[in-house]
């Protein structure tokens, strides 16, 4: 019994203070949405075995970087399982409102960063099956760059679903490069989680294949799997329309990994400050499982966020405002708040 209120106040504070964004956050974004925006294009590489990978990264901020000018906060995003960066975080939805997370940040001050993973998108075709490893050392290239460009060495880091596995897995090998990380979709033991069963199912081809049909209706899917009425379905259409530029398949590491291989990510190796996020009703990242995790991180700047109305894709949610909200709230955090 004494749960209950606990639960219905939290997701009542969210939910009203997405109800402001009207004027803030959605206003910024929607109105702004005639300024244009300063973008790049750069390319990363790693070694994998013997052999330069080459991965593609874009940019985006509100203006042209100057010399001598005072750095931005660098927030550098990261792709899940089945779509590349630039679909993922900058999708173009006319007629349908903002969607664009880099978009929506970069208008709030950030730098914007974002990379394809080896096999995605616009990066090198390799034999790799891109598990989530490979995805921790495509972030450590992809820094490296950024370091380059902006000459921050620490930045914010952001990964949904595997992509919060990849990015939660770098924070625990490079901690010193991580200013603030937030997890979407974040699975850690992947316990009662009715997708990741049912994934299960296809482990042996997982296991014996490095790729896997990712077509039209597998995209669709990412927005009625969960919950219908979370996400509007014609944004699927704009995502296939994108994605299937480069080819009906994807790697199968990331589903080989949290299929079989968790946990990945070592909570007490956490050491930045931390906001889990999850949607209502994702039917991977289960409450239980974020919770046992959140119990083990040994910084007190933490969070769990519990998005109302909101399933896996928070980026693609119909209440994505509510995402850009608590993300921005969680990374524009003053210090002398901690001191």
């Amino acid at each position: 019994m004494a749960k209950k209120p606990i639960r219905y106040s939290r997701r009542s504070i969210i939910a009203g203070a997405g109800a402001g964004l009207s004027a803030g956050l959605l206003g910024a974004a929607e109105t702004g949405t005639k300024g244009k925006l300063w973008s790049a294009e750069y390319w990363a590489t790693k070694q994998s075995n013997g052999t330069d990978v080459k991965l593609y990264m874009f940019r985006k901020r509100a203006s042209a970087p100057k010399s001598g000018e005072k750095s931005l906060p660098v927030l550098f995003l990261i792709h899940g399982s089945s779509n590349s960066s630039r679909s993922s975080f900058d999708l173009a939805t006319p007629g349908k409102g903002e969607y664009s997370v880099m978009n929506v940040f970069a208008r709030l001050g950030y730098d914007c960063w974002t990379i394809d993973h080896e096999n995605y998108g616009r990066s090198s075709q390799t034999e790799s099956n891109s598990n989530i490893a490979s995805g921790a050392e495509d972030i450590k290239a992809g820094l490296d760059v950024i370091s380059r460009e902006t000459g921050q060495q620490k930045v914010h880091l952001f990964g949904e679903s595997s992509g919060a596995l990849r990015a939660g897995l770098y924070a625990t090998l490079q901690p010193d490069r991580v200013d603030r990380l937030v997890l979407g979709a974040f699975t850690y033991k992947g316990e009662s989680s009715p997708t990741l069963t049912e994934r299960a199912k296809q482990l042996d081809y997982y296991r014996t294949h490095n790729r896997r049909l990712r077509d039209r209706a597998m995209i669709r899917s990412i927005f009625t799997r969960d919950k219908s009425g979370t996400s509007d379905p014609a944004i699927g259409e704009f995502l296939a329309d994108e994605e299937l530029k480069f080819g009906d398949q994807v790697p199968t590491g990331t589903y080989l990994d949290m299929t079989a291989n968790l946990p990945i990510v070592d909570p007490k190796k956490v050491l930045a400050p931390i906001q889990l996020m999850r949607g209502e009703y994702d039917g991977i990242a289960t409450e239980a499982d974020i919770t046992d995790f959140f119990k083990q991180l040994p910084n007190g700047d933490r969070q769990v966020v519990v998005l109302p109305g909101m399933a896996h894709s928070i980026i693609f949610g119909i209440h994505r405002q509510l995402f850009w909200h608590a993300m921005h709230s969680f990374l524009s955090m003053p210090s002398a708040a901690l001191s």
